[in-house]
């Protein structure tokens, strides 16, 4: 902790972020239990605070005096920012946890901010966004055969009910938006030419002539529990 004593006096009396965190916490009477991250390498220098399925951590950064807060809920970041008071951002995880919206949050702690899917999965409405975005990157990288092929999926009920996502050159979907994303469901990329690849839960793989044949091995591939989850 020695290259903290200068910019973080009070998190090197305390001994470590926590302490110094949860004395922050109880001078101001929030009344809740700061812990240590799981991650033994951050110890003295990182710590959270969860409640009703919610949590934050608070991760100081080095060279710098600056508080990092992260927002989490439901397995999705929320809100993130940073300060260099200590106390602000006790207030902040009070605040996280009690339970507000997040947009209330963001106003009430204006380091904090927050983004447009975080507000969508408050409402409920994280799938249609997630597709809005998803098929407006494709508009933008100009009429390419991945555009193409979210066009075509997005056309498909089964599919725009699924949570849609990218990984690397693949177009997959979830039964959920928020983690654990599902992994047993088809996946399908373009390759050259015209052609495509579908990717099955058992790893084995087949290729299609067009897009249109490359998404109905998808719906051919789904089972029949490939509904949305709450």
């Amino acid at each position: 902790m020695r290259s903290y004593a200068t910019l973080c006096p009070e998190v090197v009396r305390a001994g470590s972020l926590r302490d110094a965190l949860q004395e922050a916490v109880d001078r101001a009477g929030y009344g809740f239990a700061v812990e240590l991250t799981s991650a033994p390498g951050w110890r003295h220098v990182a710590a959270r605070a969860a409640a009703g399925g919610r949590w934050a951590k608070v991760l100081m950064v080095k060279e710098k005096r600056w508080f990092l807060v992260d927002c989490w809920a439901d397995g999705v970041q929320m809100a993130t920012g940073g300060t260099d008071d200590l106390s602000e951002a006790a207030g902040a995880l009070d605040s996280w946890l009690r339970g507000p919206r997040v947009r209330d949050l963001v106003e009430r702690w204006p380091f904090l901010r927050t983004w447009e899917p975080a507000e969508a999965h408050e409402r409920g409405e994280a799938v249609p966004v997630r597709w809005r975005q998803l098929r407006e990157t494709a508009v933008r990288s100009g009429g390419t055969a991945l555009g193409e092929l979210v066009e075509a999926a997005f056309a498909e009920p089964r599919l725009r009910v699924l949570s849609p996502g990218r990984a690397m050159y693949w177009l997959t979907f979830s039964r959920r938006a928020a983690p654990p994303i599902c992994r047993d469901l088809p996946a399908v990329r373009p390759l050259r030419d015209g052609r495509y690849q579908v990717r099955f839960p058992d790893r084995t793989s087949r290729e299609a002539d067009g897009v249109a044949e490359a998404v109905a091995m998808v719906l051919g591939g789904l089972p029949d529990d490939a509904v949305p989850l709450l």
